[in-house]
């Protein structure tokens, strides 16, 4: 309802829109250009740009489905702009390890925790991060969107553009690229489900 109050003109119901993505499309930016400098100005982009397109909006898929595409292809731009004119930030030079609301694995809670079973989930989903961001960009973005953002196969397949076969490849690609990383960590773990 909101979307169709949107495309008619209602620029309320677009300021709507934008708060009920907004955070979904900033952590969504934040795991493609990995600086967090960059996250505000790629989403405000992505949201001027959705507006400005907002009459080509024509309900094939959910609104955020297309909205992700416009925000990856935004992200892509900055990115490729940078190449040409690199500037880079203080947050660029930081690792990202420290933030805990990014891991893409936290381990399961577990009653009786001890200290050496926390420090090997921590180790465990470090692994998980850095073999998800050693992916390929269109492997990291299928695996993302199924795990991550919840989407079906066939939302994936739209908002990659691409058959939908082809994600079921790139999904079954990534989990055992991550698997492989991950797997060996594993075999020294006892009661821990991941």
């Amino acid at each position: 309802m909101l979307v169709a109050r949107a495309v008619a003109g209602d620029q309320r119901a677009f300021e709507m829109l934008v708060v009920k993505y907004q955070r979904r499309i900033e952590r969504l930016i934040a795991r493609l250009v990995r600086d967090t400098d960059l996250v505000e100005d790629i989403a405000q982009e992505t949201f001027i740009r959705a507006y400005r397109a907002l009459h080509q909006f024509r309900g094939d898929a959910q609104f955020y489905t297309w909205l992700y595409r416009i925000a990856v292809n935004t992200a892509k731009k900055f990115l490729l702009d940078m190449k040409r004119d690199p500037v880079i930030t203080e947050t660029a030079l930081q690792s990202r390890g420290d933030d805990d609301e990014t891991s893409w694995l936290e381990a399961e809670q577990i009653a009786e925790a001890t200290p050496e079973s926390e420090l090997a989930a921590k180790e465990i989903a470090e692994a998980v991060n850095q073999a998800l961001e050693a992916l390929p960009d269109e492997l990291r973005q299928a695996i993302t969107l199924r795990e991550m953002e919840g989407f079906s196969y066939e939302d994936i397949a739209l908002a990659m553009d691409c058959p939908i076969g082809t994600v079921r490849s790139r999904i079954f690609r990534a989990r055992e690229a991550i698997s492989a990383k991950v797997k060996p960590m594993l075999s020294h773990q006892s009661g821990k489900r991941w």
